[in-house]
C-alpha cells in the first residue's frame, strides 16, 4: 500500500510518499482502508521533533491522527463493527496514523461516520471537534446563559467551538481577523472582536464564565484576558507550550487541555451533523502523494482552514 512515512524527525522534506507493507489487525484492532485523514497542526509538531517527551513515536512514522474509512478487516475479539461498516475515528496520538491507504484501529476508539456529508470530509471533525467538545463542557462546564469568549475562533477548532457553544445556549464572544470574521459570523457568533485591530481585554466590558483560548498569544495578553473571567468561572488553554493562567482567590480554574480519543463524544458530534446542528468545514482536499508539500506550505503560514487528505484509493 501506499503511505507517507518520516525516518527521521525534520522538516518537512523527512516526509516521504513511498510503499509500506499492509498491517493485519490484532486482537480489539480493525484493518480500516481510509477515505482521508486530514491535517493537524500536531502532526507537524511531532515531524519537526518537537514532541519526543509527550507523545514518542517509533520511526518511521505515518502521521495523521483522524481517519474516515471502511472497515477491511476485523482481528480477534472485535464486537459491534462489521467488514464495510463505515466508521470515523481519533487515533492513539504514537501509533502510525491514517496518511496512507489503510491503517490499524482500535476498535474501541471509533463510531459510526456522518451519514449526511461525504466520508472523506468526515476526517475533518475527530481531532478538532474533540478538542471544541471537551474544552467547552468537560473543562469548560460551559452551560446555557452563560458567556464564553472563544480567543481565536477563526480557526478549526474554533468553528467548531463557536457552533457547540451556541448549540447549548451560551453567548459566544469571539475573536477573528478581517480573513475569517465572515466565517465566524456565520458559525454563530453573538459578538466578534477583530484582535489585529483591538485590544480583546479591553473590548470585553462585561465579564464572562470561561475563556477558550486557541491561539498563541503573548503570555501577558492572556493573563489579562483571564481576569475577565468572574470567580468560579474557567480559563481553558489549548496551546500546551503556554500555561493556563489561573486566580486563586478568585476560584478562577486555569487548565491546559490535552485532547483526548472519545468515541462517545465522537458520537454525539455525528449526531449533531447528522441533525443540522454542526456544520462540518472543508478548506481543501488535498492528495496523499502531496502531504509533503502540504507540510511545506503549512510551514510557510500559508494553509487556511481544515484541509483532509486523499489517498489513491479513496
Amino acid at each position: 500500500m501506499k503511505a507517507v512515512r518520516f525516518h527521521e524527525y525534520g522538516n518537512p522534506d523527512v516526509l516521504h510518499y513511498e510503499d509500506v507493507e499492509q498491517a493485519v489487525p490484532g486482537s480489539g484492532q480493525v484493518r480500516i482502508r481510509v477515505a482521508a485523514t486530514s491535517f493537524n497542526g500536531i502532526d507537524a509538531n511531532v515531524r519537526a521533533g518537537n514532541m519526543r517527551g509527550p507523545m514518542p513515536v517509533v520511526l518511521p512514522h505515518t502521521p495523521g491522527r483522524d481517519v474516515a474509512g471502511t472497515v477491511d478487516a476485523l482481528g480477534d475479539g472485535v464486537d459491534g463493527l462489521e467488514v464495510g461498516a463505515t466508521v470515523i475515528g481519533f487515533l492513539p496520538m504514537t501509533d502510525d496514523g491514517a496518511s496512507a491507504e489503510y491503517v490499524l484501529a482500535p476498535a474501541g476508539i471509533l463510531t459510526p461516520a456522518p451519514t449526511s456529508i461525504p466520508l472523506s470530509d468526515a476526517a475533518a471533525l475527530p481531532l478538532v471537534g474533540l478538542t471544541a467538545w471537551q474544552a467547552l463542557f468537560d473543562h469548560g462546564k460551559l452551560a446555557a446563559g452563560q458567556r464564553v469568549l472563544i480567543n481565536g475562533a477563526g480557526g478549526a477548532v474554533g468553528g467548531y467551538a463557536v457552533q457547540l457553544a451556541k448549540n447549548a445556549g451560551a453567548h459566544v464572544i469571539a475573536t477573528a481577523g478581517p480573513g475569517s470574521s465572515e466565517t465566524v459570523k456565520t458559525a454563530g457568533a453573538d459578538e466578534i472582536i477583530d484582535h489585529t485591530t483591538t485590544d480583546v481585554a479591553a473590548a470585553v466590558t462585561e465579564q464572562v464564565d470561561l475563556v477558550l483560548n486557541l491561539a498563541p498569544v503573548d503570555p501577558a495578553a492572556l493573563t489579562a484576558l483571564a481576569a475577565l473571567v468572574r470567580a468560579g468561572g474557567a480559563v481553558v488553554n489549548t496551546t500546551v507550550w503556554m500555561p493556563a493562567p489561573s486566580d486563586e482567590e478568585r476560584g478562577v480554574r486555569g487548565i491546559d487541555l490535552f485532547v483526548r480519543s472519545d468515541a462517545e463524544q465522537l458520537s454525539q458530534l455525528v449526531a449533531l451533523v447528522d441533525g443540522g446542528k454542526l456544520r462540518v468545514e472543508v478548506a481543501e482536499r488535498v492528495p496523499l502523494a502531496e502531504l509533503p508539500a502540504l507540510h511545506a506550505r503549512a510551514a510557510e503560514g500559508a494553509v487556511h482552514g481544515k484541509v483532509v487528505v486523499v489517498p489513491p484509493t479513496a
